[in-house]
């Protein structure tokens, strides 16, 4: 029987940002192994202008592996996990390539939450008897103390800190609305303890003891904040949105917690970056159209790739193979395409959920304090978060199809619209959605279970093909260890030499060393961002901090070969035309598309706007790429379909008149 290992959810994580994998000072002697490898993977990552290899030198060094000399590790998926395996596997000083059919995190690691928690559950644990006992489970020790926080086992320095590449924690207060909202006869929490009122006790504390339980206390030194009640009046300071009255009920107070939050797209494509540095081949827009095996049949040796550039570039051949001892398989919800690559007749591990998400004006929620409804009408939860300017509001929870592109449907986008409009004092309209997506969760069943009852958003490690390892479920919060079980079993399958033990939990991605918080400021003072006068002309101006606080979150401490040149690309929001070329240059962007959605993240905050920059991101990239007519064409028409499936308020059909108030 094939071999079936679960990592409970609530286990730590080491890193996951878009700043940083987790860092912390060694304490091995200099004659460890793997303090030796980590000292070398740490000066290459922090080297002055660290860039990847272009992608034809990565593309020669996958079509080079041969029979004879194999990669070790051939990783397919450029999503969080896949990304963070390949990442792992290169710092082990093994042999990597990595393979993505679309960009990377092009598909559910562009399209989450945004936050790093140990989350709500939302399905039953399975009931497997070989799932990974207590003693085995993937809690980590914790890394020495931090200047800020540690909760649920999760390194928040490093875990939460990208809004960027680099480094503040954002610590986002989360109003936990389950406990706010009470009927209006229950007493308030000072009358409960002097009129020994036990139901209200039972209320505040009941949540108090969850947070603190499993955030306060696991957090121990590293704790950002303690949770804490807070009165009718003080919730209201914090949250002046919060409705005091409304559907029957009144408000009684509030229990406030922490997360932390990051921009998902752009730590993955830190990730990828990072993993190119130190050694790995990383590919996009590579797709796997087979496997091969070895003259027995018995064991998967490599794939065989479809380069869906090469038409674009005049490369000599379109298809190539790659060879590796091991293969990951780490393609979210398509693993199960690739796993019937290897055997028609497998039992699929993924049971597809469709999670959309909204963006509303930044109006809704205050800077730096979210709203979480952890138990709607239906069961569902609902977050709206403060995030890059905006607010983000989501999620919903329900059976889909796998597709490339989902899109939300309207009666989810108005059952989140519902659900926060139960606890505003403003008006909710359906007219102030600048963007809404939808993403497919890869959630992951035992392929020998007889029932829907393993069905978990844990992670999964599953081999029922010799040489191939497929990794899927999980989450954000949790990808450094799924990408660290993954290689473990990468090693295991193949019986690999790595030079050393896994390095990630210890290690920054591009862009962080030297970061701090104040790193904007020298962006401020010494750049020039260039603007047009109201006659067309383009001349110098001041750095504002906006520009300069993107920047430097967005690329750490990469910014300033950013700010040389400096134009604003969409009015009202700070991302920079020279944003285009440099991810042309440095992070393989090869699409308008892969820029307005995974490089900069207009698209998911308004795409309106986002189609109006479209025209001037295909001439940057145009010059960058060398393309001609025919070839920017077919980049805005992509570019405007791809639009298309984000349902702001001027794409969409909406019509019942619950949230149409102008």
């Amino acid at each position: 029987m094939a071999a079936w290992r679960l990592r409970r959810a609530g286990a730590a994580l080491a890193a996951s940002s878009a700043v940083a994998v987790a860092f912390a000072a060694s304490s091995a002697s200099a004659s460890d192994p793997s303090a030796v490898a980590l000292d070398a993977a740490r000066q290459r990552v922090a080297q002055q202008g660290a860039a990847p290899p272009p992608r034809e030198a990565q593309r020669a060094a996958l079509a080079g592996s041969t029979l004879a000399e194999p990669l070790d590790v051939l990783v397919i998926g450029g999503g969080a996990t896949g990304c963070g395996a390949a990442l792992d596997a290169a710092t082990r000083g093994l042999r990597v390539g990595l393979v993505e059919r679309e960009d990377f995190s092009s598909g559910t690691s562009s399209r989450s939450t945004k936050l790093i928690h140990g989350a709500q559950s939302h399905h039953s644990q399975p009931k497997d008897s070989n799932a990974t006992p207590p003693h085995e489970s993937n809690v980590e020790t914790p890394l020495p103390p931090e200047p800020t926080s540690q909760f649920f086992g999760f390194d928040l320095e490093n875990s939460i800190k990208v809004e960027v590449l680099t480094a503040t924690p954002s610590k986002r207060k989360m109003m936990h609305c389950d406990t706010i909202v009470k009927d209006a006869s229950v007493r308030y929490l000072e009358k409960a303890v002097f009129n020994l009122d036990y139901g209200q006790l039972k209320l505040v504390f009941h949540a108090l003891k969850e947070r603190k339980q499993f955030y306060d206390l696991v957090a121990g030194r590293r704790l950002l904040h303690l949770s804490r009640y807070y009165s009718v009046d003080e919730s209201v300071e914090l949250f002046p949105t919060l409705a005091k009255n409304g559907h029957d009920r009144s408000l009684r107070g509030t229990v406030v917690y922490y997360d932390g939050q990051m921009n998902d797209s752009r730590l993955n494509v830190g990730l990828a970056c990072t993993a190119a540095v130190v050694g790995a081949a990383v590919l996009n827009y590579a797709e796997v159209v087979s496997l091969i095996r070895d003259e027995s049949g018995e064991r998967i040796i490599g794939a065989r790739i479809h380069d869906t550039l090469s038409g674009r570039i005049k490369l000599s051949s379109k298809e190539f193979e790659i060879f590796a001892k091991v293969i990951i398989n780490a393609a979210g919800p398509f693993c199960d395409s690739v796993r019937k690559m290897a055997n028609s007749n497998v039992v699929p591990m993924i049971s597809p959920s469709s999670g959309v998400h909204i963006v509303l004006p930044d109006y809704y929620s205050p800077e730096g304090m979210g709203l979480i409804v952890p138990k709607t009408k239906d069961g569902r939860v609902v977050f709206m978060l403060p995030w890059l300017g905006r607010t983000i509001a989501g999620t919903t929870d329900s059976n889909t199809a796998i597709t490339m592109l989902p899109e939300p449907h309207e009666d989810e986008i108005q059952f989140i619209l519902d659900a926060i409009s139960d606890y505003l004092n403003v008006q909710v309209r359906r007219s102030d959605v600048l963007s809404a997506w939808s993403g497919i969760r890869p959630l992951a069943m035992d392929p020998s279970a007889k029932n829907t009852e393993s069905i978990s958003r844990d992670h999964v490690v599953f081999e029922d093909y010799p040489g191939l390892i497929t990794i899927t479920g999980g989450k954000w919060t949790t990808y450094r260890s799924m990408a660290e079980d993954a290689v473990n079993a990468a090693v295991r399958s193949g019986n690999l030499k790595p030079a050393n033990g896994c390095l990630t939990d210890n290690l920054h991605i591009v862009g962080g060393y030297g970061w701090d918080p104040a790193s904007f400021t020298v962006l401020a003072q010494n750049y020039k961002r260039m603007k047009k006068t109201y006659g067309g002309k383009v001349i110098p101006g001041a750095m504002d901090s906006a520009v300069s606080k993107h920047l430097s979150h967005a690329y750490g401490t990469l910014a300033e070969q950013v700010a040389t040149i400096a134009q604003r690309l969409a009015h009202g929001y700070p991302f920079l035309e020279a944003e285009v070329a440099y991810c042309a240059r440095h992070e393989y962007c090869e699409s308008a598309v892969d820029f307005v959605a995974r490089r900069c993240r207009l698209a998911f905050l308004d795409t309106d706007a986002a189609g109006r920059a479209l025209p001037r991101i295909i001439e940057i990239l145009a010059s960058e790429h060398k393309w001609d007519k025919a070839r920017k064409k077919v980049e805005l028409q992509k570019g405007r379909e791809f639009l298309e499936t984000f349902k702001s308020s001027k794409n969409a059909q909406f019509s019942d008149g619950k949230h149409n108030g102008r």
